[in-house]
């Protein structure tokens, strides 16, 4: 039995178009499933957390078979309401505006051909998650999470604080965003308030402590992006050669270099050249401690539910397993 969890409203609706092309599939073979329907930000966390708790207390042997139908955002929520990640394989099938964890998978671009492979996955693959944590109470929270966010959320692809973060909770509310993903142009969204947020971001310092030991000192500070995976925000590959499987959090740290050099440098992190420019560096850690002057957007796979000024990053190695 698989349980599918759709997110219909993904990418403006082809959530649930998608889903009307796979359905078929899951008739015509006749596989058992029960599939539910995500309503609004936040139930899919809810919905993945009634599944644990009532089909893993049953027998201690069953297996959770997930499939998750919408985008990085969805897969977040998922993990979120995970009781017992060694109990949980997970299928994903794409249908967000970024598909970051898809474009690093190499999934293939047909829904029914990821179908295929999940169905007949024998043996899952184990992948890293982050664990974030937030040290102090959020002086904001964000419009696109409940009154009581958590103080720790799990991630997937990346996890980042300030520009990125903003870029992403700007578009998350964008009406403009949901014009253009309807004809295919939902990437120009994030371009258009990137440059918006580039233009007002304000001057920031920050202290980044790599497992404890080593800081770094950004005097003027424009975001830091850490990641389990290689890409980030709909195809920047801000950490090329991330090992989803290693135990590290690879990290982008973007600071010490003017606004306009920002504007030469970001195309290039589209292949990965970025650190090429004096200001950007990367760096690897298994925990990682980030301190900002002021508290900024904080996103977990573009989620973004707070602002915050001191956090802490985790690698839990090979924490969940994919159905690829």
């Amino acid at each position: 039995m698989y349980y599918i969890i759709v997110n219909p409203a993904s990418k403006s609706g082809r959530g649930a178009k998608i889903w009307a092309k796979i359905q078929p599939v899951l008739e015509q073979q006749k596989i058992p499933y029960k599939v539910f329907f995500s309503q609004e930000a936040g139930h899919v966390i809810k919905l993945t957390a009634d599944l644990s708790a009532s089909l893993l207390s049953l027998d201690s042997d069953f297996i959770l078979k997930l499939i998750v139908l919408g985008g990085d955002g969805t897969l977040n929520e998922v993990l979120q309401g995970i009781s017992d990640f060694d109990r949980v394989q997970v299928g994903y099938i794409p249908t967000g505006s970024s598909n970051d964890m898809a474009r690093d998978l190499r999934l293939p671009k047909d829904p029914r051909e990821v179908l295929k492979n999940i169905l007949s996955c024998k043996k899952p693959a184990r992948m890293d998650l982050g664990f974030l944590t937030y040290e102090q109470p959020p002086e904001k929270l964000s419009r696109h999470c409940g009154n009581n966010p958590a103080s720790t959320r799990l991630f997937s692809v990346s996890s980042g604080i300030g520009f990125d973060a903003a870029v992403c909770e700007e578009a998350l509310a964008s009406k403009f965003k949901n014009v253009l993903n309807k004809i295919g142009l939902g990437k120009l969204t994030y371009l258009g308030i990137a440059l918006k947020q580039l233009i007002k971001a304000k001057k920031v310092t920050c202290t980044i402590t790599l497992d404890d030991k080593k800081k770094i000192h950004l005097p003027k500070f424009l975001f830091v992006a850490c990641m389990i995976h290689q890409y980030e925000g709909g195809g920047f590959k801000f950490c090329p050669g991330a090992d989803s499987g290693d135990g590290l959090i690879n990290v982008c740290a973007v600071g010490n270099i003017p606004k306009w050099l920002i504007l030469l440098a970001l195309p290039t992190a589209f292949s990965g050249k970025h650190y090429r420019f004096h200001g950007i560096d990367h760096y690897t850690a298994r925990r990682i401690h980030l301190e900002t002057s002021m508290p900024l957007w904080v996103h977990t796979d573009g989620e973004v539910t707070m602002k915050c000024r001191s956090i802490s990053l985790s690698c839990e190695q090979q924490k969940i397993q994919f159905l690829l």
